[in-house]
């Protein structure tokens, strides 16, 4: 049986925004190079392109709705 994790909740609303950018941004780098694959028609690149894009549009839903942004509804739904 799985024992369960040891969470300190010291993460500060800052730390929470910060990390928040930085999935955007790097959401938007891997829209970018799908993009620029799209374009070579490099099929292998788009692939793994949209799925990293598509990972990073659940964890940047999942920080907003942290930060309790208006709009956001529950991350698994």
């Amino acid at each position: 049986m799985a024992e369960t994790p040891h969470r300190t909740y010291d993460r500060t609303w800052a730390e929470i925004e910060d990390m928040l950018e930085q999935a955007t941004t790097k959401m938007n780098d891997w829209k970018s190079w799908y993009d620029a694959c799209k374009d070579e028609d490099d099929k292998e690149g788009m692939k793994e392109a949209a799925r990293n894009h598509k990972a990073l549009q659940g964890v940047v839903k999942t920080l907003k709705w942290t930060l309790g942004e208006e709009g956001i509804s529950d991350p698994l739904n």
